[in-house]
């Protein structure tokens, strides 16, 4: 499928109500990651989409396309079988066959929610997917079964980050290709959290306080119900990364031509704001203009991010991506 033929494309999938993990499960999950995981991941399932503004239209597309090729270069054919850790509701995989990178995938995820919605999205598209529920840890496949394995913005929630990377190693064919992209660096990861936890009091505090805005605060009661289950997103996201440890664990798997690369360093300064700005206020206050500005000038603060990439420290951007190969 080329460019030209993308579809009309779902948004979102059908609805579906959130599973609401019990007070007993979200207490155990504090001590138990891969519950934690688990139980997140189901809980945001039906959400994730809008709260990611992900689709499966040219917008991302060209972000799925961009991301791969800007570290894992263009292939001179699409890669016959593709696997994806950690899919989500399926934004990666999905994008990346809509773009022609790739002709037939398998999404995994630890959460049974997700990866419903990522098998929804691979029909409605009409695209040759399947999908399991796995532990990236212990990958229910054979050896070297894979031309390709992805991931996106899924390796920070691995607790054993070498088992992981050896089972990517192991299903790949030998001169198969690992791209995992959208990682929090530890210095981008810090100045994101800080300017998100800054837009959020401030908010918050104008909207409560200001008598004319008061229309904007987002109810308390819709605050409340959503935070049991979100809280759990301090126990799911494990690591940030420096790009030069991050090619060391890679290489230690026993992949070769390892590279990294850095995303977003003005957009993300946008972007995190944006985003927590919008996750307080009530979403009908936002309509299309808002969020085509909002993306306009991501997309605007994106194309100068590529520029700096020639000169500025990866570490300091806020997503690292990392590839490498199997040897033959």
């Amino acid at each position: 499928m080329t460019e030209q033929e993308v579809p009309e494309a779902p948004r979102g999938g059908r609805e579906r109500p959130r599973r609401t993990a019990t007070a007993e499960q979200v207490e155990a999950a504090w001590s138990d990651t891969k519950l934690a995981q688990e139980l997140y991941h189901d809980w945001e399932a039906g959400s994730y989409d809008d709260k990611w503004s992900i689709s499966f239209d040219q917008r991302c597309v060209d972000y799925a396309r961009d991301r791969f090729e800007a570290v894992g270069g263009r292939p001179a054919q699409p890669y016959g079988r593709s696997l994806e850790i950690g899919a989500g509701t399926g934004f990666f995989t999905l994008n990346l066959m809509l773009a022609g990178l790739v002709e037939s995938g398998v999404v995994t995820d630890i959460s049974e929610g997700m990866v419903e919605v990522a098998l929804d999205h691979a029909a409605q598209l009409g695209l040759d997917v399947t999908g399991r529920v796995a532990d990236a840890e212990r990958l229910p496949f054979d050896d070297a079964s894979f031309d390709l394995v992805v991931g996106h913005a899924v390796i920070h929630h691995l607790p054993d980050l070498r088992t992981a990377f050896a089972e990517m190693h192991r299903v790949l064919k030998p001169g198969g290709r690992l791209v995992v992209c959208g990682e929090p660096t530890k210095v981008g990861h810090t100045i994101a959290r800080r300017l998100s936890t800054l837009t959020w009091h401030t908010t918050r505090a104008v909207t409560s306080r200001v008598p004319a805005l008061s229309g904007w605060a987002r109810p308390e009661q819709e605050l409340d119900e959503s935070s049991r289950a979100a809280a759990l997103e301090a126990v799911v996201d494990l690591h940030t990364f420096d790009p030069d440890e991050l090619a060391a664990l890679v290489r230690e798997s026993g992949l070769a031509g390892v590279r990294t690369h850095g995303d977003e360093l003005l957009a993300s300064w946008w972007g995190w704001p944006v985003r927590t700005f919008e996750a307080a206020v009530p979403e009908e206050r936002l309509g299309w203009g808002w969020r085509s500005f909002a993306y306009r000038t991501w997309r605007a603060l994106d194309r100068v991010d590529r520029r700096l990439a020639r000169v500025v420290p990866q570490a300091v951007f806020y997503n690292v991506s990392v590839t490498g190969f199997r040897p033959r």
